[in-house]
């Protein structure tokens, strides 16, 4: 592990740590689902 990433881990807490990671996740999971919900829309410039 980076230095600079053990002194960032060592300044927080074990449930700070965790749940940062969960809001890191269910971020990108939000990006998939609205990613995913433009799949096929068409947006070429004709479209507008």
């Amino acid at each position: 592990m980076p230095v600079a990433q053990k002194a960032a881990v060592a300044g927080t807490s074990t449930r700070e740590f965790i749940l940062r990671h969960l809001a890191l996740f269910a971020a990108a999971a939000l990006c998939v689902f609205v990613l995913s919900l433009t799949y096929g829309l068409d947006l070429s410039p004709g479209f507008f």
